[in-house]
């Protein structure tokens, strides 16, 4: 309940899909970097938005 996917209303077309594929490279960048708390790294990362950036190298 991270992304707050019950609030959604993507129910149609390619939309689940596509959340779906981001909140899993999302999971799989946190993996990659060593967090083993995905939630608390997600919100750990929701604060700034360089945090995320930085984690995937584009800063």
């Amino acid at each position: 309940m991270t992304f707050a996917e019950d609030a959604f209303h993507l129910r149609t077309g390619a939309a689940p899909r596509a959340m779906a594929t981001w909140h899993s490279l999302a999971i799989g960048a946190l993996l990659m970097a060593g967090k083993t708390s995905i939630a608390s790294a997600f919100r750990h990362n929701a604060h700034d938005v360089r945090r995320p950036l930085t984690l995937l190298g584009l800063t």
